[in-house]
């Protein structure tokens, strides 16, 4: 089994099912974690179910508070950083045509704008270290495009660029920073879509199935871990297929 034993990572959008499915892989793995999400509801119960978790509330959007939220988490943690997993991110989905500039802005500032500030300052502890990972969570639309998504496809293909800049960037400080870019995943979210829309979803992907959130939280464990030291500013497709880079 993969040991984090010792390591202190801040996970942010920890409340939705990937998020829950990250902190119980890297919880088995024996990592210090900080769980971040805008639900206290889903905060408590993350509390509740894993002794050892930290949580703290925040909401991405107050981009002016990020490096106080850094601040905090890292010293819930006991003062140290070693990895970062950014999940936090929101849709609001339009044709371009109909999509107005605060739809398209706050996606922009929520998904890649906090992405950025958040890897900036958890990048000004982790030089302290000498060592520290970054996983931040796109989507295979980042790579595809996808209807009515003009926003969110921009905010996911940005965070894979700027991922691989801040990869050359920090290299030589033995920080590592890659994405992981999941398909269709089976979550609440998709649970709501209705059976023909998942067929014709199913009938583009090679593994003949939806992806399963321990398939993303499985990648994230093994970036996050030394057994990943030697990958740097790659993006690790968890989709089944439907996407080949």
């Amino acid at each position: 089994m993969t040991d984090l034993k010792g390591k202190n990572i801040i996970i942010t959008g920890a409340s939705g099912g990937i998020g829950n499915s990250i902190i119980e892989k890297l919880n088995q793995a024996g990592a210090n974690i900080l769980a971040s999400g805008r639900r206290i509801e889903k905060l408590e119960e993350l509390k509740g179910k894993y002794e050892k978790i930290k949580t703290l509330k925040f909401d991405f959007s107050q981009t002016d508070k990020i490096e106080e939220f850094v601040e905090n988490a890292t010293k819930e943690l006991g003062g140290t950083l070693d990895c970062l997993v950014n999940n936090a991110g929101i849709t609001q989905d339009n044709l371009a045509i109909r999509m107005n500039l605060e739809e398209w802005q706050k996606v922009i500032d929520i998904n890649l704008t906090s992405t950025f500030l958040i890897s900036k300052f958890a990048i000004k502890k982790m030089l302290k270290n000498k060592s520290g990972n970054i996983v931040n969570i796109t989507s295979v639309v980042g790579h595809t495009g996808n209807l009515g998504q003009a926003n969110y496809t921009a905010s996911k293909a940005g965070i894979i660029a700027m991922s691989k800049s801040l990869a050359i960037e920090y290299a030589k400080k033995n920080i590592n920073i890659n994405c992981i870019s999941p398909g269709f995943i089976r979550t609440a979210m998709t649970d709501k879509l209705d059976d023909k829309f998942k067929e014709t979803i199913i009938s583009k992907i090679p593994s003949s199935r939806l992806g399963e959130p321990d398939d993303i939280a499985n990648a994230v464990l093994f970036l996050c871990s030394n057994q990943s030291s030697y990958i740097n500013g790659e993006t690790l497709h968890v989709n089944g297929g439907m996407y080949m880079a």
